[in-house]
C-alpha cells in the first residue's frame, strides 16, 4: 500500500481509474465483443473534449473567477467560416485552418478587452461575447451546410496505426501544453498569477499580457476544435458546440486542475474526457432515458471529484 501512495496521491490518476472502470462495465455488458469499437470511439470523441478542455484549463489556472463561456460559440463560428472559405476544395485546407485560428485570436482579444477595459468579471464578459459570436455564426451560416474538403473529411474520420487521427492531434497539442506549463516562463507565470495576482504584479510579471495570451490561446484551441469537428461531422451546425460548454469545464475539474487556480493538470484532461464519453456510452448501452442519464452522470461526476479530493484543492 505504501508503494501505491505516491501514485494515488496524483489527482489525475482518479480520472483514468474511473474511465477504466466504466470501460470494463460497458465491455462486460456486451460480452467483450465491442471492446475495440468502444475504445476507438472513446478516443475519437474524447479528442474534441481534450482540445477545448486544455484551453479552459489554461484560463482556470489563472485563478478564481477566470473562465471562458464563449467556447461553444467560437467553435461554431470557426467551423462555419472555415468550411465556407475551403468551399469543398482540398487546396484550401490550410487557408481554412488559418481563418479558424484568426477567428480564435479575434475572439480571445475581444474577451479580454471586455474584461480589462470594462472591468467586468470574466464569466460575464465571455458570456456577452458568446452572444455576439453566436449571432455572427448564425448570420454567416444562413441555414447552409457546406461539406468539408474530401481530404480533410478522410483525415478526421480515419486512424493511423489504429489510433484516431483527431486523437493524435489532441496528443500533440497536449504535449505542447504540458511543456508550456512546466518548462517555460509563460507556464510558470500562469501558475504564479493563479496563486496570487497581486504577488505576481509585485514580482514584475506582465500580468495583463499573460492573461490576454491565455484567453487568446483558449479561443484558438476552441476554434481549431470547431474546425476539426465540422470536418469530422460532415458540416457545421449552429448547435455543434453547445455540449462543449459544460464539458470543457467538467473535464478540467474532474482531471484534477485546481478550481482556485495556480495548479493545472494536462494528463487529467485525458482521463476525464475518456471518462465523460464512456459514462454517456454506458448509460446509453443500458437504455437509460435522457433525464436519468443526466442525473446519473452528475452523481458520478460528484463522486469522482470527491474521490480525487476536490474539496482539498480549493481555497
Amino acid at each position: 500500500m505504501n508503494a501505491l501512495r505516491p501514485l494515488t496521491a496524483k489527482t489525475w490518476i482518479w480520472s483514468f481509474a474511473a474511465a477504466l472502470l466504466v470501460f470494463l462495465v460497458t465491455v462486460a455488458f456486451t460480452g467483450g465483443a465491442s471492446a475495440g469499437g468502444v475504445a476507438q470511439a472513446a478516443f475519437t470523441f474524447a479528442a474534441f473534449s481534450i482540445l477545448v478542455g486544455i484551453g479552459q484549463m489554461f484560463v482556470i489556472t489563472l485563478g478564481p473567477g477566470n473562465i471562458d463561456l464563449c467556447v461553444p460559440a467560437t467553435m461554431t463560428l470557426a467551423g462555419t467560416v472555415a468550411l465556407k472559405v475551403m468551399n469543398v476544395e482540398d487546396g484550401m485546407v490550410a487557408a481554412g485552418l488559418l481563418v479558424a485560428v484568426a477567428i480564435g485570436v479575434a475572439v480571445g482579444i475581444g474577451n479580454y478587452a471586455l474584461i480589462k477595459l470594462l472591468r467586468i468579471p470574466p464569466i460575464i464578459a465571455t458570456l456577452s461575447m458568446s452572444f455576439i459570436v453566436q449571432s455572427t455564426a448564425i448570420w454567416t451560416n444562413r441555414g447552409l451546410r457546406i461539406k468539408p474538403p474530401p481530404v480533410l473529411a478522410d483525415f478526421t474520420t480515419s486512424a493511423t496505426l489504429g489510433i484516431p487521427n483527431v486523437a493524435l492531434v489532441a496528443l500533440v497539442i497536449s504535449l505542447a501544453a504540458f511543456l508550456a506549463l512546466n518548462r517555460t516562463v509563460y507556464g510558470r507565470a500562469i501558475a504564479a498569477i493563479g496563486q496570487s495576482m497581486p504577488a505576481a504584479r509585485m514580482a514584475g510579471l506582465p500580468v495583463d499580457g499573460i492573461r490576454l495570451a491565455t484567453y487568446v490561446l483558449c479561443a484558438v484551441l476552441a476554434a481549431v476544435c470547431g474546425y476539426l469537428l465540422a470536418c469530422f461531422s460532415g458540416g457545421a451546425a449552429l448547435n455543434m458546440g453547445s455540449e462543449y460548454l459544460l464539458m470543457s469545464i467538467a473535464v478540467v475539474v474532474i482531471g484534477g486542475t485546481a478550481v482556485a487556480g495556480g495548479d493545472s493538470n494536462v494528463p487529467g484532461i485525458w482521463g476525464a474526457s475518456l471518462f465523460m464519453f464512456l459514462v454517456v456510452s454506458m448509460l446509453n448501452t443500458y437504455g437509460f432515458g435522457a433525464g436519468i442519464r443526466l442525473i446519473m452522470t452528475g452523481l458520478i461526476i460528484i463522486a469522482v471529484i470527491l474521490a480525487a479530493g476536490g474539496p482539498r484543492n480549493t481555497r
